[in-house]
């Protein structure tokens, strides 16, 4: 398994990256004054609103709000997770990923996980399987098979389609044996022997989003059982995180507007061959919240496809858990059973492409399969059904996060069970009354001097040193943005990030991160020279407020309860100082 990558690492590459290079050679920019600007490359837009600043190795959309730094780009535009886009920036600028391994006993050296030798046996097993599909002699019935079941040429290739031959040591004798054995390829029984893991089957090899290959699955051509074998779970293969053909899909279309999960490989296969190119397959595992995370990444829009009998029925259902614990505003799931006695392959041969493109757009909503399932099972003309109802339904609808959709599936549930003291924790966010938001504007008006503040802050760490110097004393102050503002400078001060992209890494996955994204970019149109005289002059002016405001409160508090002894202290440093 691979090992941590010690955030020194991360900061260093932040460091050493030009944001604009990296971005220009993927998205052509323009210069336009201090910034360089392009058409966005996460949304569709005919004017540029996609602005990147070299000053602050930042990016930023005016029309979509994608922002952040180098890794943040690398992983939206190359649908990468976070230590893909790392190898990949490394890669960029030259520097080899080192990785920790963990520490048994003090003092101990830390290794370097590479995992490229094994990439590359896959690669090469991968091109023997294909090779042996053309030229063995056994190949041909898996050609045949292939033909028979309408696959062409290009979609072979374009799946890398191969031929495991019905051998044992097919490959122990041309390849490294201990390479083969890491990566599942072969299998040691309990005399010490080894043996190819895969033996007579149609071989489909299965990429990650970078192309490379981390497993196969295979495919007898008979009615032996196991029908589908795949890898074991290896340093490079998981099978509760990856999905079969979305290499593939993502080749044809970054940006699919859905994706279709069937249920094997065949049905992917079988689907592209009609030009149905947005469809994957789970690997031989029941999906999982990893899954939804992985494809919610590429679509808003997942529609999952099983067969209408009883157990695709139940995998139908078995998907509901984890369906409702991957859900945001936003996000669409769908399900679609289909008639029975058929599959992905036989029915879109049966009814066409057009057809079987109509049951894909109108299949039902999560949220009615959901309740519909209920109603089916639960008599909720009676009391005892509807308490049923609410007792089995609450527990799925707990796992929604916080949003509208949320709210619609409890009032969903309250009209159905007519049980109306439901406890529903309402979004005060989404559901506040438009004069609290028109009041929340005008307040947020007034933010102007800690919104600059703490912008100016962001975007020069080294200010930090300013308010350092001046040895605020903090206790009893004050204002909208204290605390916002008290965690970036604690976080300067203690991890001393060179720049504001390392500044900005640092509150990757923290609930300040976006608030924290979004001033880093804010145009405060402060020219370089009067960077700091503006810094202090807004924090004067939020200090001088704080005091005052706690002035105001301790007096009061005076006359009503009396003070302790810290606040008498408090109040005295602070008249002293008026």
């Amino acid at each position: 398994m691979s090992g941590r990558i010690p955030r020194e690492f991360i900061d260093e590459l932040l460091v050493r990256v030009d944001i604009v290079d990296l971005i220009d050679s993927h998205v052509p920019l323009k210069k336009t004054g201090a910034n360089y600007v392009a058409r966005c490359p996460f949304h569709t837009e005919k004017t540029p609103s996609f602005s990147v600043n070299r000053r602050k190795q930042f990016f930023h959309c005016f029309g979509c709000g994608a922002s952040g730094n180098a890794i943040s780009f690398l992983m939206d535009f190359n649908h990468l997770n976070f230590v893909e886009a790392i190898e990949d920036l490394a890669a960029f600028v030259g520097l080899d990923v080192p990785r920790e391994s963990a520490v048994s006993q003090p003092g101990q050296k830390q290794k370097k996980d590479d995992l490229s030798s094994l990439y590359q046996v896959m690669e090469d097993v991968a091109a023997f399987y294909v090779e042996q599909l053309r030229i063995d002699a056994q190949g041909k019935k898996a050609v045949d098979y292939l033909k028979a079941r309408g696959v062409s040429g290009e979609i072979a290739r374009d799946f890398m389609l191969g031929y495991a031959p019905d051998e044992w040591t097919a490959l122990a004798g041309r390849f490294n044996q201990a390479l083969l054995l890491e990566a599942g390829l072969l299998v040691r029984n309990e005399g010490g022997q080894v043996y190819d893991r895969f033996r007579g089957r149609i071989m489909f090899p299965i990429r990650d989003r970078r192309a490379r290959i981390v497993g196969f699955g295979g495919r007898v051509l008979d009615d032996s059982l196991p029908k589908y074998l795949n890898s074991p779970e290896t340093s490079l293969f998981h099978k509760g995180r990856e999905v079969y053909g979305l290499y593939e899909l993502l080749k044809k279309n970054s940006k699919p507007e859905r994706i279709l999960i069937v249920e094997g490989y065949m049905d992917v296969i079988a689907l592209a061959q009609f030009g149905i190119n947005y469809a994957v397959a789970a690997l031989g595992t029941a999906a999982s919240q990893a899954h939804f995370d992985l494809l919610f990444r590429f679509s808003s829009e997942l529609i999952f496809c099983f067969d209408g009998d009883k157990a695709g029925r139940q995998a139908a259902w078995r998907a509901m858990e984890p369906a409702f614990s991957s859900l945001r505003d936003g996000r669409l799931i769908r399900i679609m059973l289909l008639p029975q006695n058929q599959d992905p392959d036989s029915l879109i041969r049966l009814e066409g492409v057009d057809k079987f493109s109509e049951r894909v757009q109108t299949a039902t909503t999560l949220s009615d399969y959901f309740f519909g399932h209920f109603a089916e099972e639960l008599n909720l003309s009676e009391m005892e059904g509807r308490a049923q109802l609410v007792g089995r339904a609450k527990p799925y609808l707990e796992k929604l996060p916080e949003g509208v959709f949320r709210e619609m599936m409890f009032a969903r549930l309250k009209q159905l069970s007519g049980f109306s003291a439901l406890d529903v924790s309402i979004n005060a966010t989404t559901l506040r009354p438009t004069k609290e938001n028109n009041k929340r504007k005008e307040h947020d008006r007034r933010l102007s001097s800690a919104r600059v503040a703490i912008a100016l802050l962001i975007q020069n760490p080294g200010l930090a040193e300013v308010v350092e110097q001046r040895e605020i004393d903090w206790r009893g102050l004050g204002f909208p943005g204290i605390d916002l503002f008290k965690s970036v400078l604690h976080m300067i001060l203690n991890k001393k990030p060179a720049n504001a992209a390392v500044l900005v890494e640092a509150y990757r996955d923290a609930p300040e991160e976006k608030l924290v994204k979004a001033l880093a970019f804010l145009d405060l149109l402060v020219p370089d020279e009067g960077m700091e005289t503006v810094f202090c002059d807004a924090l004067d002016r939020l200090l001088d407020q704080a005091r005052k405001s706690s002035i105001d409160r301790l007096l009061a508090k005076a006359k009503v309860k009396g003070l302790d002894a810290q606040e008498k202290e408090v109040l005295r440093k602070m008249l002293a100082n008026k």
